[in-house]
């Protein structure tokens, strides 16, 4: 799928389909203009239709014309009046969704015409990847895929720069890293294995030219990674602990680390899944992964100056056979914090906790977490908001202004301190986990202990953001490669605060 900007204009565009944002009474009187196009009465056509122009609402119309198969017009509700043709970049990525969708059915050129403001490049870009994410689907495990005609280039219309290549380099970047996100994702987990993300990290490096280590499982228990390590003994499958590393040339001026969880399938161990808990979706607990995969795969192509990006899974399985951990075994983590495991299935934080105490010994000025790690933060915010922990102000305010930038949806919640209490065990340092009450919370103060050197740090609950079952917005039903977007624009922002 390509982009590129067009001179073309509402009267001379030709092409397979044309789609056009129309804001709530057509104050730019783009309809009139559309009449004239196709000398067809379309104002009288819309009115019967009850076309309201609504944010999101959509009307196709087959066309016998020659220039123009297809007509879609998508509603920008009151976005926009004659003195100010423009519209917030959230509204116009749901456009572009809607129309993308619409635009299914027709191959050769689309031409998509929206108010694109006064930052033209920045809406484009946001538009361009709207459009290509709304349209991606994943046939890799159909026998016969079913054929699917949809246009394999757009025409930006309108009163846009000149020279969008920079932005589209960047949407193709952007997406490369969002859709290999979704792929991991939705993979099943005899397909995606520890294994298999050393190999896909071993491939990212290898095309980007990263660097790359995988500790096995001598390796994690030389580092004393027990926590880590007691996940992973009840999986046939071994453990390994990825460790990839974009290094940008010249004068390195910011050291960040990205840590992901990396369960590539949880039973649940002893406390073992069962009724609703949906033990057949646990593919997606390697969904913190993905995240950070998915990122370090557009920064390699992206290539930010003056940084250093480290990426860190500790990727395993959550089995049970003779050998897994049982409830109430206490382990040692890998800076010497003992743990008792009253709950098998609160794994995530176990594998989690070593390798934060390995980024700790790479000295970063900033540490973030991505894991589908509770429950509890998917019923505080539901499916299209992550959750975000942090002590450190700045950190976590440059992380909500990536997010609102990507259009992922995260909300800051409380470090409470009063709750570590419920973390006490009578016998260990620390329980793994705490009462159900706050649970998320409780689980980001788990984390906290493992953090060392004062780095500041934040910790992403993105459970209930990695798979979405009908679909929503940009994202089709399936995984959704939620935080992709927001760590790229995080990191691209802290490669800007160096060089400024």
């Amino acid at each position: 799928m390509s982009f590129s900007r067009s001179p073309a204009t509402l009267q001379n565009w030709s092409g397979s389909v044309l789609a056009v944002g129309i804001a709530a009474n057509d104050p730019q009187g783009l309809i009139g203009q559309l009449e004239a196009r196709l000398n067809s009465p379309l104002g009288t056509w819309l009115e019967k239709q009850r076309f309201q122009a609504k944010a999101g609402e959509v009307v196709s119309l087959q066309l016998l014309h020659k220039d123009l198969s297809r007509l879609v017009l998508v509603g920008l509700g009151d976005a926009t009046t004659a003195d100010e043709p423009t519209a917030d970049v959230a509204t116009l990525r749901q456009a572009a969704a809607a129309l993308a969708k619409a635009c299914i059915g027709l191959d050769g050129r689309a031409g998509v015409h929206l108010p694109w403001g006064s930052d033209g490049t920045r809406t484009a870009e946001a538009v361009a990847e709207a459009i290509r994410l709304s349209l991606y689907r994943d046939t890799r495990f159909r026998s016969q895929p079913e054929p699917r005609l949809q246009p394999e280039h757009f025409d930006l219309l309108g009163d846009l720069p000149a020279d969008l290549s920079g932005a589209l380099e960047r949407v193709d970047a952007h997406c490369a890293g969002v859709e290999l996100a979704r792929e991991l994702v939705a993979a099943p987990p005899n397909n995606v294995t520890p294994a298999a993300l050393a190999d896909t990290a071993a491939a990212i490096a290898a095309e980007h030219n990263l660097e790359l280590q995988v500790l096995e499982r001598g390796d994690c228990a030389e580092r004393n990674m027990g926590a880590f390590l007691a996940v992973s003994q009840g999986s046939d499958l071994d453990p390994k602990f990825i460790h990839l590393t974009y290094r940008s040339p010249g004068a390195i001026q910011t050291r960040l680390a990205l840590v992901g969880k990396g369960l590539t399938f949880d039973s649940g161990g002893y406390n073992l899944k069962v009724g609703g808990a949906q033990i057949d979706m646990m593919k997606y607990d390697m969904g913190g992964s993905a995240a950070v995969f998915g990122a370090m795969r557009t920064i390699a192509q992206l290539r930010p100056a003056g940084l250093e990006v480290h990426m860190l899974v500790a990727s395993c399985e959550n089995m049970i056979n003779g050998s897994a951990v049982h409830p109430g075994d206490i382990i040692t983590a890998s800076n010497g914090t003992t743990i008792e495991i009253n709950n098998t299935d609160a794994e995530g934080r176990l594998t989690l906790a070593d390798a934060l105490v390995y980024a700790s010994g790479l000295k970063p000025d900033a540490i973030v977490d991505l894991a589908t790690l509770t429950g509890a933060c998917v019923i505080a915010l539901g499916e299209e908001i992550a959750g975000l922990w942090s002590e450190h102000d700045a950190l976590a305010d440059s992380l909500r202004q990536a997010a609102e930038q990507a259009g992922e949806g995260l909300w800051r919640m409380p470090m409470q301190a009063s709750y570590r209490e419920g973390l006490k065990s009578t016998l260990a340092d620390l329980k793994n986990t705490g009462p159900r009450p706050g649970g998320s919370i409780t689980a980001a103060l788990f984390l906290k202990e493992f953090v060392e050197g004062g780095i500041p740090w934040a910790h992403l609950d993105i459970a209930g953001t990695v798979w979405s079952d009908k679909g929503r917005g940009l994202d089709p039903a399936g995984a959704t490669g939620y935080g992709v977007r927001t760590l790229v624009h995080w990191i691209c922002s802290q490669a800007d605060q160096a060089s400024a």
